[in-house]
């Protein structure tokens, strides 16, 4: 699947939305980039990990009986890294400083989550339908 215009819209939106926001990524749930909007790292390394995070995540809420993979958010020293179900085949990932308001980062990942998500399945299901 190629990155729609919609979806970097979406990516873009974010980054308005959300301040200390200072990345945005969409990946497969196979770790593969969709779309992105990162600096001063590898987008190929970034998907892979957040693949990785999606598998160890669904695992946990799998083993604690707590249902199916919703997010995940990392603190590090100096920001976050949050990972959010996409749909069923995308995984949203965002990197913000350590001045962000993870409340506000985790409503508007939310949103633009099931946005994406639905943007994402239509993508999937256009070749099925030509």
């Amino acid at each position: 699947m190629t990155a729609a215009p919609e979806v970097l819209a979406e990516l873009q939106g974010l980054r308005v939305r959300v301040p200390h926001l200072t990345g945005a990524l969409l990946a497969s749930t196979d770790g593969l980039v969709i779309a992105h909007l990162v600096d001063d790292m590898e987008p190929d390394g970034v998907a892979a990990l957040t693949a990785a995070a999606l598998g160890v995540g669904a695992r946990l809420t799998n083993a604690v009986g707590h249902g199916g993979f919703r997010e995940l958010v990392v603190s590090g020293d100096r920001g976050y890294v949050a990972t959010y179900a996409a749909g069923s085949s995308c995984v949203l990932t965002l990197l913000a400083s350590a001045d962000a308001n993870v409340g506000r980062l985790n409503l508007e990942a939310r949103r633009a989550g099931s946005r994406i998500a639905a943007l994402a399945d239509d993508a999937l299901e256009r070749p099925r339908r030509t």
